[in-house]
């Protein structure tokens, strides 16, 4: 199960795709993330989850250990990501099943995973994409993010998991490719959504990862947490920690 999507008028949206018109088309902007293979669906990885947690946002905030970052070491290929999909059957792996699950309009699938047509709602910025290569599928807390929070080194097996996490609607994200790159693996201090409508959805779903996954907070990360939670009442975090 992934987020619900908002219902939208997307005819109201401003519009992310190659123009329809002739002349010079618009190549497609590359995927950044190199599919990795592998043979085992990484959520049998953890084993089983704990006991779901529902918290205000405040007091989520602080449930997080607060630490220094370290990212002395940090490699992406630490973390081996597009593993193989829940869905075997149709031969789509991690990314690609993310966004499917998260069309509005649902895509035609052909052989290999080959996605034509279909839109999608990039929460970052707002804007509707209607090419499913232009989108990227963001980690929320970003791989390196991640690196510079665990509280004890991670396994590899637990890296993996992470990294191809479907347990949850809030690990993975389709978004604009440029509202993905603009965040790069920034955290909540240096980087946020340039919608604000989405300002405590992203705020609440960045805590409720890190808490899913047992990661620590530095202190301007948590400020800046704290600051947008000010403008957030009412706001909850929900997830169900990670074994």
């Amino acid at each position: 199960m992934r987020r619900a999507m908002p219902a939208l008028a997307l005819a109201a949206l401003p519009l992310l795709a190659a123009p329809a018109s002739a002349g010079t088309l618009t190549a497609p902007l590359p995927v950044v993330e190199e599919p990795f293979t592998s043979s085992t669906p990484a959520q049998s990885l953890t084993g089983a989850p704990g006991a779901r947690q529902m918290l205000g946002l405040v007091e989520a905030i602080d449930r997080l250990p607060v630490a220094e970052e370290h990212r002395a070491g940090y490699k992406r290929t630490l973390y081996k990501h597009w593993n193989r999909g829940l869905d075997a059957a149709d031969g789509c792996d991690t990314r690609r099943e993310v966004i499917l699950s998260e069309a509005v309009d649902a895509p035609e699938v052909a052989a290999g995973c080959k996605l034509t047509g279909g839109s999608w709602r990039s929460a970052y910025d707002g804007l509707v994409v209607n090419d499913a290569a232009r989108l990227d599928v963001d980690h929320f807390v970003p791989l390196a993010e991640v690196f510079d929070s665990e509280q004890t080194r991670w396994s590899a097996e637990r890296r993996e998991a992470y990294a191809n996490d479907q347990g949850s609607p809030d690990t993975l994200i389709a978004v604009s490719a440029a509202s993905n790159r603009s965040k790069s693996d920034k955290d909540p201090a240096q980087w946020m959504p340039t919608d604000a409508s989405y300002h405590c959805t992203y705020a609440a779903t960045w805590v409720a990862t890190k808490l899913r996954w047992d990661l620590a907070v530095d202190e301007d990360e948590r400020q800046a947490l704290l600051g947008t939670a000010e403008d957030c009442a009412g706001a909850t975090v929900t997830y169900q920690p990670a074994s």
